[in-house]
């Protein structure tokens, strides 16, 4: 279970956690404009806008998670198991395999215009990387500064939805997410007034009852809800470490705690790690479920129009500053 989210100040934000019970030895990965995308059913790409991300390296091919391009488009994939569902090859499609859909897009498109277009006619087809590595069952938030849009490919077809919200998390599908924020509309970052009744005289007791009635479980629908709250009301000084500090924040409010969610007998979902990609500059943080410190990474730091892969292990270890 994840949850992802876009962020504007200054700058453009676009971020997630990765929720679950194990690792796949996951690294932040840049890929540069002159490493050769081999697409299955479709026509290879030698030449691309370059890609930060979290990936699995599957050999010299990165599997990403969540990424976004040198001109500011993010894309992750989120778990949708028992909705998404990919399709067969189809003539006259744009057939993308569901692992190559993130730098397939990322690698094309300088704008959410440009997704948009590109996606026209888009088939996700069941092809997968290997027999040792099953296609995870996504859907996709794409954004950039502008606005996100969702993908779900479900067993009725490819649905593309405007995201006001600019948040994702897993199930329900991504309408019926949406239709459930209407049970919070009455919430607000501002104390109540009582509307209850007037014949009776009811008084706040605490600060922050506004939001009272805020799920605080760890289900989707209410990580979507909580996530949703949280950044539309969120305010942030436009530098660069505010905002980052704020964005962390944002996602901090539906951190997983080993414990809290058991999947199996003794296994925990946690949050493995959370990221913070500054899109508008290449620039990718994130911290770990141990390692609380945030680590970046900055793709313009790498030779950009090299032809091999740059990856960096996460950082695990917790770091503490000591100031005596």
């Amino acid at each position: 279970m994840c949850t992802a989210a876009t962020y504007l100040t200054k700058d453009f934000y676009f971020g997630r956690t990765l929720d679950y019970e194990f690792s796949y030895g996951e690294e932040i990965t840049v890929t540069p404009r002159n490493y050769p995308f081999h697409f299955r059913h479709t026509e290879n790409l030698e030449k691309h806008y370059a890609i930060i991300g979290m990936a699995h390296m599957a050999g010299d091919y990165p599997l990403y998670y969540d990424a976004v391009n040198e001109k500011g488009v993010g894309m992750a994939g989120l778990n949708f198991v028992g909705n998404a569902y990919y399709h067969k090859e189809e003539s006259g499609k744009k057939n993308v395999a569901s692992f190559e859909f993130v730098p397939w897009v990322l690698a094309q498109c300088a704008t959410l215009d440009e997704v948009r277009d590109l996606i026209t006619d888009l088939n996700i087809v069941d092809t997968l990387f290997s027999e040792n590595l099953p296609a995870g069952m996504l859907h996709w938030i794409i954004s950039d500064k502008s606005g996100s849009i969702t993908v779900e490919s479900m067993k009725d077809g490819l649905h593309i939805h405007e995201n006001p919200v600019g948040v994702l998390t897993n199930n329900p599908p991504f309408e019926q997410q949406m239709f459930m924020l209407n049970n919070y509309m009455g919430l607000s970052p501002k104390q109540p007034e009582n509307h209850f009744a007037d014949k009776l005289d009811l008084n706040m007791y605490s600060r922050g009852m506004g939001a009272l009635g805020l799920p605080g479980d760890l289900s989707s629908a209410s990580r979507f809800a909580r996530v949703a709250f949280t950044k539309m009301n969120a305010v942030s000084d436009d530098s660069e470490e505010e905002s980052v500090a704020q964005f962390f924040h944002i996602l901090g409010s539906v951190d997983q705690q080993r414990g809290c969610c058991e999947v199996s007998d003794g296994k925990y979902e946690i949050t493995i790690y959370t990221s913070c990609c500054n899109a508008s500059r290449g620039i990718y943080y994130y911290t770990t479920y141990s390692n609380s410190q945030i680590t970046a990474v900055d793709m313009h730091r790498e030779d950009l129009d090299g032809s091999v892969p740059v990856h960096y292990p996460m950082l695990t270890k917790q770091q503490i500053l000591w100031q005596n």
